[in-house]
């Protein structure tokens, strides 16, 4: 059975559901909302949606809304869409990758139980409705957090559209997810906007930067061209376990800068081989 589906945001993660959806078949129609005109252009351009519509006629004429908008602009969505939907069978989900925020604006709607809070670990450095992709789903986790405060059958639907695209399913509560993201995602886009910073303000000639860049610093710094537009409400609505390892990756930035001003190698080489244990995990 084929579903018609609403994307409100039709950028990466938008744009790239769109068609592994239609890829997979199923979807029926595809309803797009975006409020940027250029990207309706494109979005258009590259057949991402079968109409554009206003959010409130794309909602009357589907059985699933997903939200793929920036995580502040889907906090203030979901309750009117919840509202919209109150009493039927229409299952919402966002794909934002902050939790705690938009799980606190549905916990007391009457409609709760029609919402999927989903995170799908899956992205590039690319923004827009150009960058979307057809596989960038494939064989990557999606997160469900609070699955006990959704319908069973909103739950079953929406996990069988993100296993549809081959994903794979894990559980967390809100809180838990935004911890864990931000040790191993939001760090990482923080550290790379501040390498790309460092480099642009100490090195000005950009010949040099492009001539001497090697395969370890384009793969470091590769995450400092993603949005802002995207990032900040991100770094905002998770700033508590953003700032607590923010300050952890500040003390051991710090660790190396003591070791190498005393030129203690020995310290150097030990501090480098607890970071290679790494490497047992992401085998």
């Amino acid at each position: 059975m084929a579903f018609n589906i609403c994307i409100v945001g039709l950028g990466l993660i938008g744009g790239s559901l769109a068609r592994g959806l239609k890829m997979n078949g199923f979807s029926g129609k595809i309803y797009g909302v975006d409020n940027n005109p250029h990207h309706r252009t494109i979005a258009m351009y590259r057949g991402l949606a079968d109409e554009f519509l206003s959010l409130d006629e794309a909602v009357e004429r589907s059985e699933i809304i997903i939200l793929c908008a920036p995580v502040d602009a889907n906090c203030q969505l979901l309750p009117g869409i919840l509202d919209k939907i109150s009493g039927t069978g229409k299952v919402v989900a966002d794909m934002g990758s902050t939790k705690a925020d938009i799980a606190a604006v549905s916990a007391d709607h009457p409609a709760r139980g029609r919402y999927v809070s989903a995170h799908p670990m899956a992205g590039t450095e690319h923004s827009g409705p150009a960058a979307a992709v057809d596989r960038l789903y494939n064989d990557k986790v999606a997160i469900i957090c609070d699955p006990e405060r959704s319908d069973e059958d909103a739950l079953e639907l929406f996990v069988a559209l993100l296993q549809s695209l081959n994903m794979r399913i894990l559980y967390m509560n809100s809180t838990e997810h935004d911890v864990h993201v931000a040790y191993v995602s939001h760090i990482s886009h923080i550290t790379s906007f501040a390498l790309a910073l460092c480099v642009l303000d100490k090195e000005k000639d950009a010949k040099n930067i492009m001539s001497l860049a090697a395969g370890g610093f384009e793969s470091t710094v590769r995450l400092s061209k993603s949005n802002g537009e995207t990032w900040a409400p991100i770094f905002i609505g998770n700033s508590g376990p953003i700032l607590e390892v923010i300050d952890t990756y500040i003390e051991k930035m710090n660790l190396f800068k003591s070791y190498i001003s005393k030129g203690d190698g020995v310290a150097l080489r030990e501090l480098m081989r607890s970071a290679n244990e790494i490497g047992s995990i992401l085998k």
